[in-house]
């Protein structure tokens, strides 16, 4: 009686510590983890057919192998989302005049000139007078014009247009773009990989919305670009 009692005492011990350690642990080691035991569970069991010679039971253990690889697909993605954005994650719009890239850990936007008198040179080495050629020379483009402002907006806070002589912005700030979005232009917009899952792409559309929107210092022409990406991305599941 007193063994069966001490072993009682034991496995509930091991259950507590067990239930304490679930709840503490880190997402990526409970993946681990439960990835492991699975594994252990088929090896046993399929060890056992072998020594029993109970074959037949093979398609039971495939009926219940199917709903572990289920729940490991959805367990991942918690674990994923439970750590948050990584950090050096990156999102790049192109236009006919820029091409402007977000960093998501700061919010910080840097830009390099692909056409006109300053092409190949980044932003970040143009003088106030430069810049203010190579504005002249996006009003040719709604969309390079809107990107340009929230960078100088940015950089030199909303007062530059004013001192510019630029009123209080484009008029053609949220022109669509004029062509269409491909699938890999709307993962590097979002500052995804390729076959991101629905919930990655849900994280990221609204990190970016909270750092892009027109409200918070971004610009129509790229929150409509943010939401074309999301939405060209949920659209092919």
């Amino acid at each position: 009686m007193l063994p069966a009692l001490i072993l009682g005492v034991a496995l509930l011990a091991g259950f507590v510590l067990l239930g304490r350690w679930f709840v503490s642990a880190e997402p990526q080691t409970l993946v681990k983890f439960v990835r492991g035991l699975a594994i252990a569970l088929a090896v046993l069991f399929v060890v056992f057919i072998a020594v029993s010679g109970r074959w037949s039971w093979l398609p039971a253990l495939a009926i219940i192998a199917l709903p572990w690889f289920r729940g490991m697909r959805t367990l991942r993605t918690f674990a994923r989302n439970a750590q948050g954005p990584s950090s050096g994650q990156t999102s790049t719009v192109d236009t006919r005049f820029l091409r402007m890239t977000l960093d998501h850990d700061s919010g910080d936007m840097v830009g390099e000139v692909l056409a006109g008198q300053y092409a190949s040179r980044s932003l970040e080495t143009l003088s106030v007078p430069e810049l203010q050629g190579l504005f002249a020379e996006c009003t040719a483009d709604p969309q390079s014009q809107s990107v340009l402002e929230t960078y100088l907006d940015r950089q030199f806070g909303p007062d530059w247009r004013e001192s510019w002589g630029q009123g209080t912005g484009s008029a053609n700030a949220g022109a669509p773009s004029s062509g269409a979005m491909t699938v890999d232009e709307a993962y590097e917009i979002l500052g995804l990989e390729a076959g991101a899952a629905d919930a990655e792409i849900e994280s990221a559309y609204r990190r970016l919305m909270q750092k892009m929107h027109p409200d918070h210092g971004g610009s129509d022409f790229l929150a409509a670009q943010i939401n074309q990406a999301k939405d060209l991305l949920l659209r092919r599941r």
